[in-house]
């Protein structure tokens, strides 16, 4: 593994566990060069799975993209790091456990709203008003008012 403060290509494990029900293995690694620690992650490689974007055009899963959005709507929320980990483990598992090769970028966005509905109404708004393109006030308006609803019938 190369390190990614020198670039030595040389390392070795320190500590190995398993992560998310023994899919991921988290390995704590330091270079023989500088000595400094870091961490890698290992999963199984499956499959690719197809993204069906709004316009047709079809792009591979991509996961990082999927973070970065879910972040965005997390910034400055009470929402660590790992539950938004959590979140993409739980909408990839669903994706793969339907055994289809293709997926609407719809279906994801859905799978997002409905998990960041749960955790913070905050985060949900702002992912819903990129996913679901709010185009003005009334919107969000409406938005607020299914919210509230909700809300006050707990």
């Amino acid at each position: 593994m190369i390190c990614p403060f020198c670039a030595h290509q040389e390392s070795k494990v320190v500590d190995k566990r398993e992560g998310v029900g023994g899919k991921i293995t988290r390995r704590r690694r330091e270079c023989l060069k500088c000595a400094r620690r870091f961490t890698t992650f290992e999963r199984a490689e499956t499959l690719d799975l197809l993204v069906i974007k709004k316009d047709g055009k079809r792009e591979v899963f991509d996961r990082v993209k999927l973070r970065s959005g879910i972040i965005k709507a997390c910034e400055k929320r009470p929402i660590s790091a790992q539950e938004v980990e959590k979140i993409l483990d739980e909408i990839e598992a669903d994706l793969r456990k339907k055994n289809v090769n293709e997926v609407s970028s719809k279906k994801i966005g859905e799978l997002v709203i409905r998990r960041l509905k749960k955790i913070d109404e905050i985060a949900y708004i702002r992912f819903a008003s990129v996913y679901r393109q709010f185009a003005d006030l009334s919107d969000f308006e409406k938005e607020l008012a299914m919210l509230s609803k909700r809300f006050k019938s707990k």
